[in-house]
């Protein structure tokens, strides 16, 4: 790691006198300026402008509690500001080195009657802006219930916003794509799970995107959220401003505080150009560095899983017995009927196991394996889940063995039908139970209300508990996959041991209505940006009327754009989410996923456009070769490949798994074909995509 480089330091005693000018901070590049200041009220202020354009006007700042106010009456105590320019490496992720390159400004702020202080630190990058509130010990009191936060961000016009509804426990929406004025006529189409935890109808969730006219793309989000709620914004549709809005409990308190603490950053990434949105990595450099000393035994991996069948009108179910509500109590599952619609058995995992271990597939999870999903979707919980104790059909030191021989790692399943409490009760002892039967991966889940304690997922009580989790499993060495959890906001830097989340509307959804081909176009640019998701790529047959003619639900994609989704979506833990018997009806289009790595050394965007179309590059960790995807929304477009990131003087041949001519997400989906093509540093290839369409390659190195 290089050495930070302090390239100026100010350090102001005493407060500054009353009307003192404002304090300005410039980004390293001098893109991005900003101005900080007090009110006549002594209200904390700041705006942002970038390349000489007011992107975020005069906006407050601020904390709210029942103990004390933090949004006025303040004078300015100090002002501190250094630069630092270093470089770090993740342990996986789309680049093996991240530069950490920025100018930051901490404002010493103090008001009286009563007595308080706060400092709040910016941090401008070339391609953003982070700050936070961090309070010191006060004078008097040692807690804050937190009510609200005073933060504001107030643009400069009616821009163009992709946002879903805000909502204290899914993010599982698909995206609208509309303007201030608009929003509210947007947002009246969505009803969340429980009409009670509605925010109302100008509340959108983070990560968001908004786009100005000149254009200007503006990511608004949070990092390193830890001991805290979750922030949504509320929209002034008339004033172009947006308010932070914390998720309370349900007693209605945002957070329970005790001095000293910060904040999460909130976080803007700001760019003319939306492919340094892909390719910002500002909030992983928010988050603290890596915590975990030895990262050897973190693999990120590819996998499949007993899963997809209980979706696509098999018939096929999570529960083992039909017979439970009318043996209510009863605890010997020997005793109970298996329905024999239980896909979680040794045979049916043992043939997953050999499909994966044949194709280089390292893993295999397995859903429904363990007592507790009789009647589970209805939170009665006549039944709990046990994380130890597996259902008859389920051989699980059997199937260690099976796994082991065949150098395939099975993963297990956690879901906890939202009963946070309860598995954290059996954390340990399920943990334990993984290692000493070979699991080195989990995939949780909090489907439903969280219960017992009546939280939010995203209040502050499940933030802390989904961290815990995972800082738990890196004690058993254990690798965590979370679904249904707060959205990322870059821990996984601090604890890469947490590969990937859900915490948006994923794959599974194409089995439910579908997500159309504007979705994964824009996912990159807002849910991914605070980290990986498990989207669940890899779908090969989309119509699920293949399997039952009364399931009319088709995914928005063709079978070629599935194999770019490998590329567009990164992840370090990436699914093939489909059949083995589907993937071998298209033996030479599985090629690619049995090649495509998840870890990379660099990565190139190439083309983008939010909800429009994406083209990127990335460069193997662990070879030379080079791959490419490119996706497209519903409209057929011509990618335009530049090949100028490969070295010059060598020659390489790209594998094409490319739409068909004929090729349609809705009409002709699996139309696909297959070329090799010579290129090298200075070749521009035109690619065509198929309306819902996309084309991935594998370039590799000639001799």
């Amino acid at each position: 790691m290089k050495t930070i480089t302090l390239l100026s330091l100010i350090c102001l005693a005493g407060a500054l006198p009353a009307g003192a000018p404002a304090q300005t901070i410039a980004s390293p590049s001098g893109d991005l300026t900003l101005v900080f200041g007090l009110s006549g009220e002594g209200e904390p202020v700041y705006s942002l402008d970038y390349k000489g354009k007011r992107i975020v006007d005069r906006s407050r700042l601020g904390l709210r509690g029942d103990e004390r106010d933090f949004t006025s009456g303040f004078e300015i105590l100090s002002v501190d500001t250094l630069g630092v320019d270093r470089t770090w490496q993740p342990v996986w992720g789309e680049y093996a080195e991240i530069r950490d390159n920025f100018r930051e400004m901490a404002v010493g702020l103090r008001a009286s009657a009563p007595e308080r202080e706060m400092t709040l630190r910016f941090r401008l990058f070339d391609d953003g802006l982070g700050f936070r509130y961090e309070f010191p010990r006060q004078k008097e009191g040692s807690y804050l219930t937190l009510k609200d936060e005073a933060t504001e961000f107030n643009f400069t016009g009616d821009h163009t916003l992709f946002c879903i509804p805000g909502d204290y426990d899914t993010d599982e929406y698909l995206w609208s794509e509309t303007t201030f004025s608009t929003l509210p006529e947007a947002m009246n189409g969505y009803r969340t799970h429980s009409e009670a935890q509605r925010t109302g109808g100008n509340t959108i969730q983070t990560p968001m995107l908004l786009k100005t006219a000149d254009p200007v793309y503006v990511n608004v989000h949070e990092a390193a959220l830890v001991n805290y709620p979750a922030m949504l914004l509320d929209v002034d549709t008339d004033g172009h401003a947006m308010k932070a809005h914390l998720v309370p409990d349900r007693l209605g308190v945002a957070g329970y505080m005790q001095y000293p603490f910060q904040t999460p950053w909130r976080t803007l990434i700001v760019s003319d150009d939306a492919r340094d949105i892909l390719s910002s990595q500002l909030i992983l450099n928010l988050n603290e560095p890596c915590a975990i000393e030895d990262t050897s035994w973190i693999k990120p991996m590819k996998f499949m899983g007993v899963w997809w069948e209980m979706f696509t009108g098999h018939q096929k179910t999570w529960a083992y017995s039909d017979d439970y509500l009318a043996k209510p109590g009863i605890t010997d599952y020997t005793a109970l009927t298996p329905n024999g619609r239980h896909p979680a058995n040794t045979d049916n995992v043992k043939r997953y196991i050999d499909f994966a271990a044949a194709h280089g597939i390292e893993g295999v999870l397995v859903e429904g394996w363990n007592e507790g999903w009789e009647d589970w979707a209805s939170y009665r919980k006549n039944r709990q889940f046990l994380f130890d104790k597996a259902y008859p059909d389920f051989d699980v030191e059997g199937l260690h063995e099976y796994a082991r021989s065949k150098g395939v790692k099975l993963i297990m399943h956690h879901e906890t039908a939202a009963n946070a409490a309860d598995y954290a009760l059996q954390l340990d002892r399920a943990f334990q139970f993984m290692k000493d039967n070979g699991y080195d991966a989990v995939k949780t889940g909090y489907v439903g209300a969280i219960i017992p304690r009546s939280e939010h997922h995203t209040s502050q009580w499940m933030v802390d508990h989904v961290l815990d989790v995972a800082k738990r499993a890196a004690d058993y060495q254990i690798m965590v996959d979370s679904h249904e959890a707060p959205r990322p906001t870059g821990l996984c830097r601090t604890w890469p041991n947490w590969l990937a989340q859900e915490s948006a509307r994923g794959g599974e959804f194409e089995s439910m209505g579908g997500n159309p081909p504007s979705h994964t176009a824009l996912l990159p640019f807002t849910r991914l940006k605070g980290g990986p998701m498990d989207y669940t790529p890899g779908l090969f047959e989309t119509r699920l009327s293949y399997y039952n003619e009364g399931k009319d639900s088709q995914a928005g994609t063709t079978l070629a754009r599935q194999l770019a989704l490998y590329l567009t979506m990164p992840s370090p833990m990436q699914m093939a989410c489909d059949l083995p018997e589907n993937y071998e009806r298209f033996p030479d289009a599985f090629r690619f996923i049995e090649d495509v790595p998840v870890d990379w050394r660099d990565s190139r965007y190439l083309e983008a456009e939010p909800a429009r179309y994406i083209t990127v590059a990335r460069q193997d960790k662990h070879s030379d070769d080079w791959y490419v995807g490119a996706i497209t929304d519903d409209k057929a477009r011509t990618a335009l490949i530049d090949f100028s990131f490969l070295p010059e003087g060598r020659q390489y041949e790209a594998t094409v798994y490319e739409d068909a001519p004929d090729a349609d997400w809705k009409d002709n989906p699996q139309a696909y074909r297959i070329r090799k093509v010579k290129v090298d540093s200075g070749t521009r290839l035109s690619q065509y995509l198929a309306p819902g369409g996309g084309a991935a390659m594998r370039v590799v190195p000639l001799p």
